[in-house]
This record gives structure tokens, C-alpha cells and sequence, in this order.
């Protein structure tokens, strides 16, 4: 960490971390490279008057990388670094980072010959940047994504591990089965949240494809009933005691509720034949997005809530305040769309207000979701 001087006055800053799935099922985020030193960054810029802050960092990755996605409007976390200037004294600046989930990598964009873009597995990134606060982040990230055949796969599993005889050990440290097969079935439903909740960050963009995106969302719910109706029965079936066949059945519940939530939604939208949304519902479907990942980030942690206990409550945490943060999104939303429509269109208001309703909705279920965990780490860590 450089010296603050202080007649240097600290610069803020904007940034993304793009991230998506490569076609064999992996994990990528993207880095570029500085136009002056070479070195291995985000694509960052300053803060742009007139837009939001997650909307600057979504410029800059369309600006620097060509990217186009869905930003959370709620930072991941900050670095900092000495930015050089022309006299060569270095200023310090601070560095807010907005997840961004892509959806699609131009074939041009305006510094595309001034930049180097690669995509790399999170733990590489973050052997490749030189700021301590953004080497944590980037090793720590770790969004899982649904990706086709993956409840095919989970079918498979359950249906051998059924065949065989369980080992009965305490449930999240003793009761569950090690090796059985509710874990695997937390993760997928958790993925197929994700999965949705990218659909639906997609369905509130408009354009051509909203029937695709609907869809889309259809049939992950329907997907993630499959699931939880496997994990009833399976409940039912393996020797657990009745508190923590609770604690099952409220978790993998409080997900689907997330789901069906987001399913809810898709249907309003194709009912009302909705095209067009105001930017905070687009807002509050950035941040479901982020939720949905955070939740899927989880649930591989569940196998081990001893030793996994800090990070559990760090992204809880985070949830939640991804929660009163969609709180003071769906209000201020639904402010201005009454002043904009309860007059001029009472039925555009009420249909709005609905939308906002089922957004607001989704964001409670994945704190529900953030509860539950809290309580498996508060009783079993």
C-alpha cells in the first residue's frame, strides 16, 4: 500500500468483473490489459456523469472488452492502486467493483486494438493482478452456473446412491450422508436458480428474444420441481432425525420459493404482454442475478460448515444486503412510475406495480434462503 498524501485527494473509480461459462462447463473471468503499463486489469474507468454507477462500469466493459451483460448495481468489493500521472507523481484511487454477468462478446468495439482480452479461471486472475484487495476477490469468486445436462447428470447420481446403503453421519458435520445425494441436489437446484435468475435479467431487457428468455425460466422451474420433490422423498427415506429433516426441507424450500418466484414473474410479463421496463426493475433483476450466484456459491460450502463457517456468513451476509438494497430500488421504482403513470395510465401503474411486487418478492426469498444458512452455520459450526 502506497503513502496517502494529503494534498492528494483519493480518485473514485468503477470497474467490472466479467464473468461467464466456457463451452466446457468451467468458469471464466475476463481481464484486459492497460493501454500504458500492459499489465493485467478489469476494465475500469471514472465514474460518468448522468448514469449510475454499475451503468459506468457496464460502458467501460463495453468500451475496453466489448462486452455486454447484466451489472449488480451493489459493489462486490473495492482495491485500491497508485494511478500515475503526467508529472509522475501517483495518485491514490479507490476501485468499486460491480459483478457482470455477460451475455454476449462483440466482434468490435472502440479500444479493441488498444487492449489484450483474455478469459481465465478465477485462481489465474488473480495470480495475474498486482492489487492485494483484487487478488482476494478474484480468488473467492466462484459463481457456479446451470449448463445443460446437468439434472440429467443429478438423476444419475441420486439414483445410485439410492441403490446403495448410506452411511449415517451427523447431519451437516454428522446426520447427512457424506457421500449421498442431498448435496448434490442443494447444488442443482441452487444452479438452476442461477440459471433462471440470468433469464430473467434477460426478459427485462426486451427486444426479439423475450419469448426465449420466458421459456427459459419455464423450464428451469419446472427442472427445479423435479429436485425438490427427489429431496422429499429422500427425506423420507434416509435415517435423520425430525429437526434436521426440517432444516433439509427448509432450505431446499426457501430456494424454490426464489424460483417460483422468478417464474411468477415470466408469467405476469408474457400475460401482460409486457415490452418495455423502467431501469429500476432492470436494476433489481442485477441484483437477483448476483443473489442467485452468491446462493449457488454456498452450497458447496454446506459439505464442510466447520470448517467453511466465515465465508458462509460473508456471503449471507452479502445477501442480505442485497436484499435492503432491491428494498430501496423497489421503492424509489415505484415511486417514479406513479408519478409517471397513475394519472396518464392507471392500468400501465397497476401492471408496473405488480412487476415490481414479484421483483421485490424474489429478492426476500433469497434472504429467506441467506436465514437458513445463517442457522445451519449458527447450530452446526
Amino acid at each position: 500500500m502506497w503513502p496517502i498524501k494529503p494534498e492528494f485527494r483519493i480518485i473514485r473509480q468503477i470497474a467490472v468483473l466479467p464473468y461467464r461459462t466456457n463451452d466446457v462447463g468451467n468458469i471464466e473471468v475476463m481481464l484486459i490489459t492497460s493501454r500504458d503499463t500492459k499489465r493485467w486489469v478489469l476494465p475500469k474507468g471514472n465514474r460518468i456523469k448522468g448514469l449510475k454507477n454499475h451503468e459506468a462500469a457496464s460502458h467501460e466493459a463495453y468500451e475496453e472488452a466489448g462486452l455486454v451483460g447484466i451489472a449488480c448495481p451493489f459493489p462486490i468489493g473495492s482495491y485500491q492502486y497508485g494511478k500515475g500521472r503526467k508529472d509522475g507523481s501517483i495518485r491514490p484511487t479507490v476501485v468499486d467493483i460491480f459483478p457482470f454477468s455477460v451475455t454476449a462478446q462483440l466482434d468490435d468495439w472502440p479500444e479493441k486494438d488498444e487492449r489484450e482480452v483474455r478469459w481465465f479461471a478465477p485462481s489465474d486472475a488473480a495470480n495475474l493482478v498486482d492489487e492485494t484487495d483484487l487478488k482476494e476477490i478474484l480468488s473467492t469468486f466462484t459463481p457456479p452456473v446451470w449448463s445443460p445436462g446437468l439434472t440429467e447428470r443429478l438423476v444419475t447420481a441420486t439414483r445410485r446412491h439410492s441403490a446403495e446403503r448410506f452411511t449415517i453421519v451427523r447431519w451437516f458435520q454428522a446426520l447427512l450422508p457424506k457421500q449421498g445425494s442431498f448435496f448434490e441436489q442443494f447444488e442443482a437446484h441452487a444452479a438452476l436458480n442461477v440459471a433462471a435468475a440470468d433469464a430473467l435479467a434477460q426478459l427485462l431487457q426486451g427486444g426479439p428474444d423475450m419469448a426465449t428468455h420466458s421459456q427459459a425460466i419455464f423450464d428451469r422451474e419446472d427442472e427445479a420441481d423435479g429436485i425438490i420433490r427427489d429431496v422429499l422423498v429422500d427425506v423420507r427415506k434416509t435415517l435423520i432425525t425430525p429437526f434436521d429433516r426440517t432444516a433439509i426441507t427448509s432450505l431446499i424450500g426457501s430456494m424454490d420459493d426464489a424460483i417460483d418466484q422468478m417464474n411468477q414473474t415470466a408469467k405476469a410479463i408474457t400475460l401482460y404482454e409486457l415490452r418495455e421496463f423502467e431501469p429500476q426493475m432492470r436494476d433489481m433483476a442485477g441484483l437477483i442475478v448476483e443473489a442467485a450466484r452468491i446462493t449457488a456459491d454456498a452450497m458447496p460450502l454446506l459439505r464442510d460448515v466447520g470448517r467453511n463457517a466465515a465465508r458462509l456468513h460473508s456471503l449471507t451476509e452479502r445477501i442480505v444486503k442485497l436484499e435492503g438494497h432491491a428494498d430501496e430500488i423497489h421503492d424509489s421504482g415505484l415511486k417514479a412510475l406513479f408519478k409517471a403513470k397513475s394519472d396518464k395510465s392507471p392500468m400501465a401503474f397497476i401492471i408496473g406495480r405488480e412487476i415490481y411486487s414479484h421483483l421485490e418478492k424474489i429478492t426476500d426469498r433469497f434472504e429467506d434462503v441467506a436465514n437458513e444458512i445463517q442457522g445451519l452455520v449458527l447450530d452446526h459450526a
